[in-house]
């Protein structure tokens, strides 16, 4: 089987750190082939050299056998490679149909009816299952990407590069995505997978090349390895998968959520008659399937959204008008589930986000002037614990780390505040292996110093993983209260489907 990609002493340098350092890939025809790495690995970067992003300082790009320079993305297209981008590139109040051809109309007039109909037999045949008079704010995130993936297909790319596409997708759109993958090889094109997520790999990829700090490590037959030992080569020690802990030690109750009722955007109730406390010394979990209330009730809690009725009582204080300033000087954290929308100001560096919440306080500033030394120093002290790689340090724009790093940053920022109570959402999605593992064990800790924790994850393995008590929402709703070592992944599945226990 020819190779119809080959990057060979592939080097990158950015101010500060060299992203890629004499890089080897070769991509067979018609393979799914995975590209795994920690978070700021230099994944990413590769591929924005093969998609023309970036121009590389060393080495050599073929394209079928023939060496090409690939100066643009335009470039890319005509050589037949496409993108589908972590941060999905679409604008939202445009049809399906108008982001595809967005850019590709030609002329000073298009044919609207007529590119629907081709979008319609793309995604027919593919099993996309798109409408192309479909809004893209009105569909979810799931399908979204799935936009992504069509434009590519309407640009006739059979070389498709995928930059940590489950990501931001629930597990059920993670394995139709799996389906989609296999179904475009197939059909005769060739797929690059940028991943850190094992299981993802062992399930679709033929071959996966390893790389760590921008070097090449291995190229490794995924049949022929085991999931631990890819794991080892791309942190370079064994790691753990499951979180070592001992037996909660439970204090006072934390938070207390009494009858609480809560309307989505779409003006109905997100929440409904939801109650629910958290004591010292707990991780509590919230499992359910995306799109059931779990955003709008850690949104009420946090401040961010109105409560139509009920109660939010925290600390032994009702909390349930006030403010999100007088809620952070008490002592609750929050890991957004949108780290760019809610985590973090991505114009501005990573020492200022990280005092972001506390800089009008000494030591971060007296009398209102700033004091730089001290925010800096504080800043590195998270970057340097929670391994935030970056090529400017504390100096760098928040938008430009990788995803992974934008979420280590944020975990760092609220861990570091030492809250009484930490809402983690989400809290591991876009990270490698080897930092979910650490950040696991963080959690662990702030629950062992006798803080409270609320898990918020779509990861069922998570879920059982951290914590101690699980609660179940569907539709808005609280289905069950269970203990994590009482039940099993069977049961909390029907629950989140709406079953409680004592009905299946």
């Amino acid at each position: 089987m020819s190779h119809v990609i080959e990057m060979i002493g592939i080097r990158k340098e950015f101010p500060g750190i060299v992203a890629n350092d004499d890089i080897t890939l070769r991509v067979k025809e018609g393979e799914i082939h995975a590209i795994l790495g920690e978070n700021g690995a230099g994944k990413s970067t590769l591929m924005s050299i093969l998609f023309g992003l970036y121009k590389p300082d060393r080495g050599v790009i073929k394209v079928r056998g023939k060496e090409v320079h690939i100066n643009s993305p335009n470039d890319a297209f005509d050589l037949g490679i496409g993108m589908v981008h972590q941060h999905f590139q679409l604008v939202h109040n445009f049809t399906v149909a108008e982001n595809i051809i967005l850019g590709k109309e030609g002329g000073f007039v298009y044919d609207i009816k007529a590119a629907s109909r081709k979008i319609k037999e793309i995604s027919d045949r593919y099993g996309l299952s798109l409408d192309p008079d479909m809004v893209i704010e009105e569909i979810t995130v799931g399908m979204q990407q799935r936009v992504e993936i069509l434009k590519m297909l309407y640009r006739d790319a059979d070389i498709l590069i995928f930059d940590e596409p489950t990501a931001v997708l629930t597990p059920q759109e993670i394995d139709e995505l799996m389906l989609i993958m296999k179904n475009l090889v197939k059909e005769g094109k060739s797929i690059i997978l940028i991943t850190h997520k094992l299981d993802e790999i062992k399930a679709v990829a033929e071959r996966c090349t390893i790389i760590r700090r921008g070097k090449f490590i291995a190229e490794v037959n995924v049949k022929d390895t085991s999931a631990e030992e890819m794991a080892a080569l791309m942190v370079g020690r064994p790691v753990n998968f499951k979180v070592e802990k001992k037996e909660a030690v439970i204090g006072d109750t934390v938070l207390e959520i009494r009858n609480l009722n809560v309307m989505n955007n779409k003006r109905v109730l997100g929440v409904k008659d939801f109650s629910l406390s958290i004591r010292r010394g707990e991780i509590v979990g919230i499992a359910g399937v995306d799109g059931n209330g779990q955003s709008e009730l850690v949104e009420a809690i946090s401040g961010l959204r109105k409560v139509e009725s009920g109660n939010i009582v925290f600390l032994g204080k009702d909390i349930t008008d006030s403010s999100i300033l007088s809620r952070n000087e008490m002592g609750l954290g929050h890991i957004p589930e949108d780290r760019q929308k809610r985590g973090l100001i991505l114009s501005s560096p990573i020492s200022t986000n990280m005092v972001i919440k506390e800089f009008y306080k000494e030591p971060y500033s007296r009398h209102g002037i700033l004091n730089y030394s001290a925010i800096e120093a504080y800043s590195q002290k998270i970057v340097d614990k929670f391994d935030v790689r970056s090529g400017e340090g504390i100096f760098s724009l928040a938008g430009k780390l990788s995803g992974g790093n934008q979420q280590k940053a944020i975990i760092g920022r609220e861990v570091e505040a030492d809250p009484e109570l930490l809402i983690a959402v989400q809290p591991t999605r876009g990270l490698d292996v080897g930092a979910i593992e650490f950040i696991h064990n963080e959690l662990v800790k702030e629950r062992d110093k006798g803080k409270a924790v609320l898990l918020v994850s779509f990861e069922l393995d998570e879920i059982f993983n951290l914590s101690d008590r699980i609660a179940v929402m569907n539709a808005g709703r609280l289905i069950d209260i269970v203990n994590t070592k009482d039940t099993d992944e069977h049961a909390v599945g029907l629950m989140m489907a709406g079953i409680k226990k004592e009905d299946a």
